[in-house]
C-alpha cells in the first residue's frame, strides 16, 4: 500500500511517459551521431543492433533502418547547432531522471545546478549501453536472451545505484539505493524477456501500417514500458528502504495506520477515476454540439 501511495505521489504514469519522451528525443540522435563517429574506428550500427536484439524482419526492420540511417546521399556530420540541440536533449533526459530521484526521496530540486553530474551520468549511460550490448552479443543466443539478461543483473544494479547517487549529488547513500537497484535489475530482466517476445510483433505491425512513423510509435511504447519499470522500482525501493529502517528501529505500523493508508489510496484512485469519467462525459456532450 505504501508503494502504491508512493507511486501516486510521484505521478508514476505521467512521469514514465515524460521520461520515455525525453529518452526518445535524446537517444535517437545520439545513436545516429555515435554511429557516425565510431564508424571510423569500429563497426557500430544502432539500427543493426536493434534489429538483431529483437529479431526484426520485414517492415519492422526496414523502418528501423530508415529511422537510424542518414538520408541517402548525405552524411551524419553535426554542426554547431546540432551539437547544441543534442546536448540540450541529453541533459534534459538526465534532469528528468534526476527529478525522479528527488521526488521519490523528497529532496530539494537542484535543476541545472547538477549539470556536471548529469553529463557524467550520460557518459556512464553510454558505457553501460556498450557493456550490455556486448553481453547480448556474446550470450544472446539462448532462449529469449535469458542468459544475457541474467548476466546483466549485477551490471544493471550497480549502474542504477550509481545513477541515483550521482544524480542526487550524493544526497542519497548507496545503502539506501541498494533496494532500488536490486529491484530494478530484477524487473529489467522480466521486461527484457517480455520485450523479446512482444517487440517484433509491435514493430512489424506498426511499421506495416505507418512506415517509419510506426517505428517511432513502437519505440515510444517500448520506452514507456521500460520507464514504467524504472519508476515503479524507485517507488518500491524507497519504501523497502524505509521499511528496513523501521524494522531495525523496532517499529511496526499499527493496524489502524495500515487501514488509514489503504483508505487513502482507495480514495485517491476513486477521485482520479471520477475526474476521468467527468472529462470523458464532458467531451461526449460537447462533441455533438459542435
Amino acid at each position: 500500500m505504501r508503494v502504491i501511495n508512493r507511486f501516486q505521489k510521484i505521478v508514476g504514469f505521467d512521469r514514465s511517459m515524460a521520461l520515455a519522451s525525453s529518452a526518445l528525443t535524446a537517444l535517437v540522435p545520439l545513436s545516429i551521431l555515435l554511429g557516425a563517429v565510431l564508424g571510423n574506428f569500429v563497426h557500430y550500427d544502432a539500427a543493426e543492433r536493434i534489429i538483431k536484439r529483437y529479431d526484426l524482419t520485414g517492415a519492422g526492420a526496414t523502418a528501423v533502418n530508415s529511422l537510424f540511417s542518414p538520408a541517402e546521399g548525405t552524411s551524419a556530420s553535426v554542426g554547431i547547432f546540432g551539437v547544441v540541440f543534442l546536448t540540450i536533449s541529453v541533459l534534459s533526459f538526465a534532469r528528468a531522471v534526476q527529478r525522479l530521484f528527488e521526488q521519490a526521496w523528497e529532496l530539494k530540486p537542484l535543476s541545472v545546478r547538477n549539470t556536471r553530474n548529469g553529463l557524467w551520468w550520460i557518459l556512464t549511460l553510454g558505457g553501460y549501453g556498450v557493456v550490455t550490448a556486448t553481453l547480448s552479443t556474446l550470450l544472446g543466443g539462448g532462449a529469449l536472451g535469458l542468459a544475457a539478461a541474467l548476466c546483466q543483473v549485477p551490471v544493471t544494479a550497480a549502474f542504477l545505484v550509481w545513477s541515483g547517487r550521482i544524480l542526487s549529488a550524493k544526497r542519497i547513500s548507496r545503502p539506501d539505493l541498494l533496494p532500488f537497484g536490486v529491484t530494478a535489475a530484477v524487473l529489467t530482466v522480466a521486461y527484457s524477456v517480455g520485450a523479446t517476445l512482444y517487440m517484433p510483433r509491435l514493430f512489424n505491425s506498426s511499421a506495416a501500417r505507418y512506415g517509419v512513423v510506426g517505428a517511432v510509435f513502437a519505440m515510444i511504447s517500448a520506452l514507456f514500458a521500460a520507464m514504467l519499470v524504472l519508476v515503479a522500482s524507485v517507488a518500491l525501493g524507497r519504501e523497502v528502504r524505509d521499511e528496513l529502517s523501521r524494522i531495525r528501529q523496532g517499529h511496526r505500523p499499527s493496524d489502524h495506520e495500515v487501514q488509514r493508508q489503504w483508505d487513502s489510496v482507495v480514495e485517491q484512485t476513486r477521485s482520479r477515476w471520477r475526474t476521468a469519467r467527468e472529462q470523458v462525459s464532458h467531451h461526449q456532450v460537447k462533441g455533438p454540439n459542435h
